[in-house]
């Protein structure tokens, strides 16, 4: 697992472990780099190394570092059966500061893995954590309507139950994040293609849990949560704050990975999110903040919108349920909400 100490890493360490799998975790905090302490995946670290004992093994190593990556795959080799490559500089504006970075990381770091997976284990299954970011400010083009709370497509509308995979990539503003994920997209899918590998790319939308190391710049539902509860200030950009996202628990995230793993495929590209059944716009995820912790919002909202932001995601995820019908989502947006609350109100609260 890279990013092993972040949101979906940490998952599926745990999940995997669960399994009776031995996981070998790779990270090392990049995120208090890009995010500060907010950000820092240290307390996660600990955790894995502590209650998982010997069913984890940590690497403290960055992925653009291909000689120390080569020494952890040699190490396991052909016993290696499945790769999750969550690791990431995941925000659009940070992106912006330090492009050679993002790049780096992103891109680069993805190559970097793929290759030391098809040269030591080429049979294994290889998961991607992309992004539906991919798609740059294409879903802006869609014929919205604004309501009270929230902007929204009319339900007779081709894409009212979501955006699918046939978006074009193209003709489009991504922000640097997001070419640098659509190019490590895109290079996923071509070694699956191209060398015969079972990899996957999920296009995520907001993945979230109580596991996440919520900063400003990454982590929509549980930093909102968090200024809540610990009385921050929210800086919300643009839209009304009616722009709509839909929402996967990590739990639920895992549990698609796991079908994957256990029926792969070659070169393949899901959507992933909540859907239909899990998505909130920012007015209503205050109100629901407020309703659970009893706490009014404070928000300081700002009239220009971010450069490349989405008005409105909702993931079509047809496709993968086509292919792995045992599959659906579990959490809605007032479960995770409550969850993300409950795990952190001994941390949070103010």
């Amino acid at each position: 697992m890279t990013g092993s100490a972040g949101l979906i890493g940490s998952e599926a360490v745990r999940h995997f472990a669960g399994l009776g799998m031995h996981v070998a975790g790779v990270d090392n905090d990049l995120r208090r780099y890009f995010f500060g302490p907010d950000g820092s995946t240290a307390w996660n670290r600990h955790l894995l190394i502590t209650s998982l004992a010997s069913a984890y093994t940590h690497f403290n190593v960055d992925i653009r570092d291909r000689a120390a990556l080569a020494k952890i795959f040699k190490r396991y080799g052909r016993d290696i059966s499945l790769v999750v490559h969550a690791a990431a500089q995941p925000s659009h504006d940070w992106a912006v500061r330090e492009p050679f970075t993002d790049f780096d990381v992103n891109a680069v770091g993805t190559l970097n893995v793929l290759e030391n997976t098809r040269l030591h284990a080429p049979s294994a299954a290889f998961i991607f954590c992309s992004t539906n970011k991919v798609y740059g400010d294409t879903p802006n083009r869609l014929p919205l309507t604004e309501h009270e709370t929230r902007y929204e497509l009319e339900p007779e509308h081709p894409s009212y139950n979501g955006i699918d995979e046939q978006m074009t990539v193209d003709a489009t503003m991504h922000s640097l994040f997001g070419v640098a994920k659509l190019a490590a997209d895109v290079m996923v899918q071509e070694y699956g293609r191209y060398f015969g590998m079972m990899t996957a790319c999920f296009r995520g939308g907001t993945l979230t849990g109580p596991g996440h190391s919520a900063a400003e710049l990454h982590g929509f539902l549980a930093y909102l949560m968090r200024c809540v509860m610990e009385g921050r200030i929210y800086n919300l950009y643009g839209y009304k704050g009616k722009m709509v996202r839909d929402a996967i628990h990590s739990h639920d995230v895992l549990r698609a990975f796991e079908a994957f793993y256990r029926n792969p495929r070659q070169g393949e590209v899901y959507n992933l999110g909540g859907g239909r059944f899990a998505n909130v716009s920012h007015i209503e995820a205050f109100a629901l903040a407020e309703k659970i912790t009893g706490k009014p919002a404070k928000v300081n909202y700002q009239e220009q919108n971010r450069l490349g932001d989405h008005q409105w995601y909702i993931s079509d995820m047809k496709k993968f349920r086509k292919h792995y019908p045992e599959w659906a989502p579990s959490y809605d947006i007032p479960a995770i909400m409550t969850e993300i609350y409950e795990a952190n109100v001994d941390k949070w609260l103010e």
